[in-house]
């Protein structure tokens, strides 16, 4: 026991290494699922960046402490060996450092967009970068003073700062959690933050209480086993459950995943749909049977059935953004004002779905109108989109309508249409019963009277709703 104590590679290590594996190829997993098995897309937004980033330094915190804390019996005869590289500099700032950073820019994230009700004025990836300065600077202080002994253990003066740095960045999460718990998230945010930090306060309690044992009594050959055993087991979990509880995108269980919801399985394909927007999606408004080419584009595309054939025909010319764009602005616009919260969750989508640069769908405006956008300090004013949308529909005008008149999509339009129109007529003829009998019969003597009535207004009602 004593020799391996100090050398490593005792069976208690070896079993606290292959968990730590475990638990890294489970987290792996974890964020490589949704994108293999549901294909949902790769954005370059903060969304998809900051868990990748959390992966990697979920890894270099385990690896590092397998490295520095002598799990495993080898001789440190090179640069990258010594503790300074492993303990020093790939635990602080890239590991539990650049973990912690990635929570706490989700955090300030929706405090900017949801309490502020604006973008960040910060990137996420020079949040991140300022965030790690006060990590990289204590392992600078910590290389430079020689602070670790030849088994890579420090003294207790070391300790304090290292425990109260720790606990300081636990400190920034939980005040920018605390600025936003007023908030009534759509998609339970707040919730995981509070999840977040729960668990992290657990892991971190025995993370640190095994630390500080494993860093002071270094003479106790049992207590070193058993204390850098809890140091690595409590890391590996705290990675995996820090991970899983996610609100980097808020939408990520939302659209494209399926949750149980009443027992049944609700897959959303809109953020309209995600949102309860009133009739996303749906095709529920009656629309005139005859277009006229010469009605101004913008009045048409209020008419959903022609904004999706129109958007069918765009699609197939690789030029559809723009009317998606409309057609998910027009969505916004359901929204009703006071309505903040949902207002912002859209315009958010909208952003970085058609706006930022390198958007999966960027439409082609203005820099000036985009720059508007992206600086705006209301997510939910009413006219944030206005001047896009009047930008896209003079493009639409000279790139698309004029052939849009021409398309096999317009003539079918039209047909759908003429035969919706026909069917409507024959309903409205069905609502009426021109039997001779019964319309001699009237007031109360007629015993089917007060069911036809019924029936009658049934079919009326339902008719109106629909329009």
């Amino acid at each position: 026991m004593a020799g391996c104590a100090v050398k490593g590679g005792c069976p208690t290590d070896y079993l606290a290494i292959a968990i730590s594996v475990v638990a890294f190829v489970l987290l792996l997993w974890r964020a490589i699922f949704p994108f293999l098995v549901h294909k949902l897309p790769r954005s370059n937004s903060s969304a998809f960046w900051i868990p990748i980033i959390q992966v990697f330094a979920s890894f270099n915190l385990l690896l590092s402490i397998v490295m520095s804390v002598d799990f495993i019996n080898f001789e440190r005869r090179h640069w990258w060996q010594s503790c300074y590289f492993w303990a020093g500099w790939v635990e602080g700032p890239f590991g539990f450092g650049l973990l912690l950073a990635c929570r706490i820019a989700q955090a300030y994230q929706l405090y900017c967009i949801f309490v502020k009700r604006r973008l960040p004025l910060i990137r996420s990836y020079v949040f991140l970068l300022l965030t790690l300065l006060p990590w990289i600077a204590g392992a600078a202080v910590i290389h430079v003073r020689k602070a670790f002994n030849d088994r890579c253990h420090m003294g207790t003066l070391w300790i304090i700062p290292a425990v109260s740095l720790h606990t300081l960045f636990v400190a920034a999460l939980v005040g920018f959690t605390a600025a936003i718990r007023h908030i009534e998230f759509r998609f339970d945010e707040l919730r995981d933050l509070w999840r977040g930090i729960l668990v992290l306060a657990s892991a971190i309690g025995v993370w640190v209480t095994s630390y500080i044992l494993n860093e002071i009594h270094d003479d106790i050959s049992w207590l070193q086993v058993v204390s850098r055993f809890f140091l690595l087991i409590a890391a590996s979990i705290l990675i995996v459950v820090f991970f899983s509880i996610s609100s980097s995108q808020p939408l990520l269980s939302q659209i494209s995943l399926r949750r149980k919801d009443s027992k049944e399985a609700i897959e959303f394909e809109r953020m309209g749909q995600a949102l309860g927007i009133p009739d996303s999606g749906l095709l529920l408004q009656r629309e005139p049977a005859v277009i006229d080419p010469n009605e101004s584009l913008d009045k048409l595309l209020l008419g959903k059935r022609f904004r999706q054939s129109f958007m069918a025909f765009a699609d197939s010319c690789l030029a559809g953004e723009s009317v998606h764009f409309y057609d998910e602005v027009h969505e916004r616009d359901k929204i009703p004002v006071d309505d903040s919260v949902r207002r912002i969750y859209m315009s958010r989508h909208i952003i970085e779905k058609y706006i930022v640069a390198g958007a999966a769908l960027e439409v082609n405006v203005s820099h000036r109108t985009r720059q508007e956008i992206l600086m705006t300090l209301d997510l939910t004013h009413p006219n944030l989109f206005n001047k896009a949308i009047n930008e896209l529909i003079q493009l639409m005008k000279t790139n698309l309508a004029k052939d849009y008149w021409s398309s096999m999509f317009f003539i079918k339009f039209k047909e759908e249409a003429r035969m919706r129109s026909n069917d409507h007529d024959l309903e409205q003829l069905g609502g009426w019963n021109f039997s001779p009998r019964l319309s001699s019969v009237h007031g109360v003597d007629d015993p089917f009277h007060q069911e036809h009535f019924l029936k009658g207004s049934g079919r009326e009602s339902e008719e109106s709703d629909q329009q």
